[in-house]
Order: C-alpha cells, then structure tokens, then sequence
C-alpha cells in the first residue's frame, strides 16, 4: 500500500466515522464537532485528488464560519431539544424512505465502478491547462450547471424547512402590527396633563 492510498483510506474512514457520530450524537455540540472533524478529512481528500482550492474553502469557509457559526448559536440558544423531538416518530416513515433511497444511490454509484470501469476514465475531463480555479469554474459553470443549480435549489429548501420547523410562535412576545401603527391617532397614544409647579406625577 502506498503513501497517499494509506492517507486516502485514514480520511475517508474517519470522514464516514464522523459523519455517523454527527447524525447519531445525542448532544448536539458534539454533533458540531463532529462535523467539524468531518469537513478536515474531507478537506484531506481534496487535497489528495489534487484540487487544493476546494480543500481550503472547504476549511475557510465551512470550518471556519459555518461550523463555528452552528457551534455558537446551538451554545447560546436556550433551546428546548426534547419538545423539538416530541414527534419524531411521526416524521420517521419519510426519513426512513430518504435514507434508503440515498443508500440505493450510493450503492448505484460504488457499483458502477465495479461493473464497468470505464466510467473512472469517462467521468475525468480533459484538462487543457490553467490554474485549478479557472478550471473547477469552467467545468462547474458549463457542463455542470444544471446540477449546480440544483444543489443551490435543494440548499435553499433546506434553509426555508430548517426555518419554518424551528419557527415557534410565543404569546408573550409583542409584535409589531404596521397598519395599527399607522391607523393610530395622536389622541390615542397622546395624553398632555398639565403639572402645577413644584408637584410632581
């Protein structure tokens, strides 16, 4: 066994490793961590496949903001995690089905390479010289558009259902109401009282 298939194996098992404590740790700042550790090991594999841009964008960007970011709000917010599991069970069915399809998917892309190899060299696109920037944005902004904006798609649904799950509606909260504001008169909000001198309120 080589050198870099020895690194390669090391970051990819912890990487799965990780990935597996992050959806499976109960505290969820450990669960952050774990991410954390999961995004250097797969910075690791960047590194190795030769693409040393990606691998420190994904630790400047990833590491060093949106993990911490995550780190800082679940530390800070006062959130009660067991009225937020309260019907899980309910929702089990369709994550149950999402996972055996991202399963079916993983095994579809894994057996691929087993049952004809030459999808290893079709998927390598030829390379006509340039720096790894200019590349990786020719390639991702021309063949693979559409699945760019896919991916930009399926972020921002995630990001309206992390909100819209989370939301919570407190009755002791005072919200602003724009049209009441402005339909207000001054005699309703306005009271002059008129205070001899030397007496106070």
């Amino acid at each position: 066994m080589t050198l870099p298939l020895f690194f390669f194996y090391m970051f990819a098992a912890i990487a799965v490793g990780s990935a597996f404590m992050v959806i499976s740790a109960r505290n969820p700042v450990h669960a952050v961590l774990f991410l954390i550790l999961t995004f250097f090991n797969a910075s690791g594999l960047f590194m190795l496949a030769g693409a040393e841009f990606l691998a420190l964008i994904l630790i400047v960007v990833y590491v060093g903001a949106v993990a911490v970011l995550f780190l800082f709000v679940v530390m800070m917010l006062d959130v009660d995690f067991a009225s937020l599991r309260q019907g899980f069970l309910q929702y089990a069915p369709v994550g149950v089905v999402v996972g055996v399809v991202l399963l079916l998917e993983l095994l579809m892309v894994a057996g691929s390479f087993v049952v004809s190899p030459e999808v290893t060299s079709a998927a390598v696109l030829p390379i006509n010289g340039g720096d790894n920037i200019r590349l990786i944005g020719q390639v991702l902004y021309t063949r693979y558009v559409f699945l760019f904006q896919g991916a930009a798609l399926i972020l921002l649904v995630a990001m309206i259902g992390a909100i819209v799950l989370t939301l919570r509606h407190k009755s002791n909260v005072k919200r602003q109401d724009p049209v009441k504001q402005v339909g207000r008169r001054p005699s309703e909000t306005l009271e002059v009282v008129k205070v001899k001198s030397g007496q106070g309120l």
